[in-house]
């Protein structure tokens, strides 16, 4: 693999260090397993501090491509390239560029959430790591769950600590692979908005994903995965003009099973930090345990 031409990453205390063009280039990227053909000419750039979703169903490529990108795994050809590094030939310096979150939390659920921090603090060699640690538990809204056992939080609670870990020494990209998986709707929400903050801070974000819906709130481009190749890649508003242009038709809209169960617990509310908001369900004859 050839490396790219981007310049390398300054780094300015208080935000990742970013480049001077893309934040990760793909190109022409192949991948088999024996006969079996998963990736076959892969391009795409992902511009620094954007959402970028790579979306794609079930056995698509998508991890695969995070693999390659996260030094786990070699293409067979072609070129990728992390933070101006190639992951070839610069893998140890890729590997300093990023952070990845994989499909399920990664967390130790003996230590609290401020123990579970402190640890990769000190694993990363950085001063004051409980000062480190309790800006980010204010920052994903865990600052009440502190001193709990990771044990006692739920589902959307682990993976906002997740993603707090994986900032731990402020990379430039972070890899988020199929983040909701498994999360009630409460949590998806969330996630999505940890993943938004993290744009927020000038982190450039590569999403995998099989979930349209996310792809459609996060994302700043869209890149769908089919065959082995990318088929579309643009925003969602480029992505929309490819069908005919719409019909307006006035229709009775019933609410969802999602919008009924947020409404009843509450959309704003984050656990660990400020209650969540009561429910109107009652005053609509809605029966609710106390």
């Amino acid at each position: 693999m050839t490396a790219t031409t981007a310049a390398p990453a300054v780094k300015v205390d208080g935000v990742p260090p970013q480049i001077h063009g893309p934040a990760i280039h793909v190109q022409g990227l192949r991948k088999s397993y024996r006969r079996l053909e998963v990736l076959r000419g892969v391009d795409f750039d992902v511009a620094p501090g954007s959402i970028f979703a790579l979306l794609g169903s079930n056995g698509a490529g998508k991890t695969t491509i995070v693999n390659i990108l996260s030094t786990l795994l070699t293409a067979d050809t072609g070129t990728a390239c992390v933070n101006g590094f190639d992951v070839a030939t610069q893998a140890a310096e890729v590997r300093q560029s990023f952070s990845l979150t994989g499909q399920f939390a990664a967390v130790d659920e003996i230590l609290s959430g401020r123990e579970n921090l402190v640890l990769v603090a000190r694993l990363r060699h950085l001063e004051d790591p409980g000062a480190i640690a309790d800006g980010l538990l204010a920052r994903f809204s865990l600052t009440d769950a502190a001193a709990r056992r990771v044990a006692t939080y739920s589902g959307g609670m682990r993976r906002r600590l997740d993603i707090a870990m994986s900032l731990i020494g402020n990379p430039p990209v972070i890899f988020l692979d199929e983040p909701t998986t498994g999360l009630d709707p409460q949590g998806r929400l969330e996630a999505w908005q940890a993943v938004r903050e993290l744009a927020g801070h000038g982190t450039t974000v590569l999403l995998t994903t099989q979930d349209l819906g996310e792809a459609e709130q996060l994302a700043d481009r869209i890149a769908i995965l089919h065959g082995g190749r990318i088929i579309v890649n643009g925003t969602l508003a480029e992505l929309k003009q490819l069908l005919p242009p719409a019909r307006v038709e006035y229709v009775e809209k019933q609410p969802s099973l999602e919008d009924v169960f947020l409404a009843i617990v509450g959309e704003g509310g984050r656990e660990g930090g400020a209650g969540n908001a009561r429910s109107a369900g009652n005053d609509r004859g809605v029966g609710m345990d106390n």
